[in-house]
């Protein structure tokens, strides 16, 4: 598909007034410009989400041996201090 290729999206009435009143709260001049920036947070949305979940899986690889290094290791905290 070129990039000025046409395309049509048939939308349900409800789905309509949805676009054409975000149109008139955000601005925009065309419905198109709402689909378009509807579909820039949603991929936003999602790669914050898969960070996220890489993250909370690292968090759980990691936290059995970080908490046991740390016990090992809390002796040596108040070493020195009278």
């Amino acid at each position: 598909m070129n990039s000025n290729a046409k395309s049509s999206v048939t939308l349900p009435p409800a789905e309509i007034r949805l676009v054409q009143s975000l149109k008139k709260r955000l601005k925009l001049k065309s419905n198109v410009e709402v689909v378009r920036r509807g579909l820039r947070l949603l991929e936003e949305t999602t790669e914050r989400q898969a960070l996220r979940d890489a993250y909370r899986a690292a968090s759980r690889a990691t936290r059995r041996s970080a908490a046991r290094e740390i016990e090992e290791l809390d002796h040596l905290s108040g070493e020195g201090l009278d």
